[in-house]
């Protein structure tokens, strides 16, 4: 709850950019800053594919939350999913683990940001999987890797493996595209001496969209040479093609001409789109301001709830002139929202509407493979590659991850080592068998107070057990034979 000391309260909701950087940007604020998040770190989203093709760990591209803001004095971070905005009462309610806690907010900064959308088809998450988290990119490299440790048993067996060595990626935009390329190094380069019983050069990895070319926000130029340069590098791209069903051993496709085909794969990664976060309808039924498809809600140029000047939201969650849902929609809007609230408490007049500069997009290919596009600028080749090297190396966060990350890609790049490979079964079959609880992870652990009366029920046991053993004792009826009857 608000704290008593007067002090302006602000909630925040989320750790991604627009959280972290709302955050931070109310450094030197008079506020006090409570931040709610579903994780314990902040996640540099970009790199997740190189997670789940082990060029880096974890820790290089998700850093403790906490240990970030260690040495901001007016930030708190509490760990917690959001499963309740009222904006009325200006409360947040949050759950982890089914304890429940309800923070009040003066102001609010919404950046949950977006989650996978499978267009209204999300039984296929079970068979391939999206990427949006840390668990999403271990359970990917689990899949990948294990796919080419099940193939290498299959063929020493002598039964059919083609199946283990097609990777699927579906959605061309720049997360399967830089995933599919990834891959294909993986598999032509890194692990090519690894086994004895397959030949992992003649791996398939396949890159499917519905859509007519490869990266559309790029352009049709940039789209043609990325094209171009993933076949170069042994990817199928297949355009024009809708995924119909998804199972465990394939997935079914529709082309533009109304054909059906089945490609057989075990290893399918989802990269086909974004939803916004289920909040997002939460505000929009307090607040009378329309989604649209993708759930993301309208809000005023000066990225307020309608109706509701104290709300801001920001990235993926919001519907406003177009804006791209990338990292520097959020960052730019979270220290907009900031400014906003201290100008407000400082009495100073409101910021002219918000207005995104737009920084390029960029998308790795391979090594020394790249697009970028600035403005009127487009880019590809070495020179895309290394504007592509030193611009996540910026935004990575933190002096440590950065100096790893750099070690990590010069590993990977030079000598075509991968030094994040170690899977394990866990990563794979974690999520669905949490998923198959009902009640996820809180099935696991007892309800609020549970425990406590089970303790409390087995202290009256112990303490009835140790009176009766004095009784025994001091009666001296140990050692005397009782009648049954």
């Amino acid at each position: 709850m608000a704290s008593n000391n007067g002090k302006h309260q602000v909630v925040v909701i989320g750790s991604g950019f627009g959280g972290l950087f709302g955050t931070k940007a109310l450094k030197r604020s008079d506020v006090e800053v409570t931040m709610v998040a579903k994780t314990t770190h902040h996640l540099f989203q970009p790199l997740l594919y190189q997670v789940a093709t082990g060029i880096l760990s974890q820790g290089e591209i998700a850093p403790p939350t906490r240990e970030v803001l260690a040495k901001q004095d007016n930030a708190q971070v509490l760990l917690g999913t959001v499963t309740g905005i009222d904006l009325e009462a200006r409360t947040v309610t949050h759950h982890v683990l089914g304890r429940e806690t309800v923070s009040h907010y003066d102001s609010l900064i919404v950046a949950a940001g977006a989650s996978q959308s499978y267009f209204g088809n999300d039984h296929f998450a079970e068979f391939a999987p999206g990427m949006k988290s840390i668990d999403d990119a271990l359970e990917l490299r689990g899949r990948i890797f294990g796919a080419f440790e099940m193939a290498e048993n299959a063929a020493s067996r002598g039964e059919p493996y083609d199946h283990l060595l097609t990777f699927v990626v579906v959605g061309a935009g720049p997360t399967g595209v830089e995933m599919a390329g990834q891959i294909a190094e993986l598999a032509h380069k890194t692990l090519k001496r690894d086994f004895r019983s397959i030949d992992t050069k003649q791996a398939r990895i396949i890159l499917v969209d519905a859509a007519p070319q490869v990266l559309p926000p790029f352009g049709a130029k940039l789209g043609t040479k990325a094209k171009g340069e993933l076949e170069k590098i042994g990817v199928e791209v297949q355009l024009g093609a809708m995924v119909t069903s998804v199972d465990e051993r394939g997935l079914e496709l529709k082309d533009k001409d109304g054909t059906t085909r089945r490609i057989d794969s075990v290893a399918k990664i989802w990269a086909a789109g974004v939803q916004a976060n289920p909040l997002g309808k939460t505000l929009s039924e307090q607040s009378g301001a329309p989604l649209d498809r993708a759930g993301r809600i309208a809000v005023n140029p000066d990225l307020t709830l309608p109706g509701h000047p104290e709300v801001f939201v920001l990235g993926d969650m919001i519907s406003l002139d177009n804006l791209p849902g990338v990292a520097q929609v959020a960052i730019q809007g979270a220290k907009y929202a900031a400014k906003e609230i201290d100008h407000r408490l400082k009495g100073k007049a409101p910021q002219a509407p918000f207005k995104y500069f737009d920084k390029g997009s960029m998308a790795i290919i391979s090594k020394f493979r790249a697009v970028a596009s600035v403005g009127k600028l487009k880019l590809n080749g070495v020179i895309a590659w290394l504007m592509w090297l030193a611009v996540h190396l910026i935004y990575l966060t933190g002096f440590k991850n950065r100096i790893g990350a750099l070690l990590s890609w010069a590993i990977t790049f030079i000598g075509n080592d991968r030094s994040e490979r170690t899977v394990t079964e866990q990563q794979i079959f974690a999520r669905v068998a949490l998923e198959r609880l009902g009640g996820g992870a809180k099935d696991l652990v007892s309800e609020p107070g549970e425990f406590d009366a089970m303790l409390e029920a087995r202290r009256a046991e112990l303490e009835q057990v140790a009176a009766e053993e004095a009784r025994l004792t001091d009666q001296g009826k140990r050692g005397v034979h009782v009648d049954a009857g």
